[in-house]
């Protein structure tokens, strides 16, 4: 006498969305302006127009680009905008700030730009558990975007989830 084994989870109809999916995957290429400085303290305009003209742009071909200074430096505006005027031509994506920066913000980009006409009426899972690290403003956000729509909200894995938010039952 064999028992089926049946996979309640898989039977469920839950939606699960994983945040992790939307990081991108791509290294962004990093252009420091701390290797611009004069004295390792200011920029220069006169110095740093001509270090800009001596960078080969090429290596930022089709890259998304960071952009950041690595010292304790205070940039001028301006030096952002030449910076960028060199570098728009070929790079795919220019960024100022950190990588984490740059994963934040097209995380919350795409969960902007979510279909939220799926998850109608809908059982979601949030997924909590992953390799990347995943913003705390990320989780809000997918409630935030969910919750008019959703049935209910449940954050962690489909085996075990913490139920955030249920839709209450119509009164008649």
């Amino acid at each position: 006498m064999s028992e089926v084994i049946v996979n309640k989870v898989a039977e469920s109809a839950l939606q699960t969305i994983d945040l992790e999916a939307w990081i991108p995957k791509e290294e962004p290429v990093l252009f420091d302006l701390k290797d611009f400085l004069f004295m390792g303290l200011i920029i220069k305009e006169k110095e740093f127009r001509a270090s800009l003209q001596q960078t080969d742009a090429s290596v930022y071909k089709d890259k998304t680009v960071l952009i950041s200074c690595s010292a304790d430096a205070i940039i001028p505006m301006w030096a952002y905008m030449l910076v960028a005027s060199l570098l728009q031509p070929v790079a795919k994506e220019l960024f100022l700030g950190s990588a984490e920066e740059w994963k934040k913000q097209k995380l919350m980009q795409a969960i902007a730009a979510l279909d939220t006409s799926v998850y109608k009426d809908q059982r979601v899972v949030v997924k909590g558990c992953g390799d990347e690290p995943i913003p705390e403003a990320a989780y809000l956000e997918i409630t935030n975007k969910l919750r008019p729509v959703a049935k209910s909200i449940m954050y962690g894995e489909p085996c075990s989830t913490v139920p955030i938010f249920k839709q209450p039952k119509p009164t008649v």
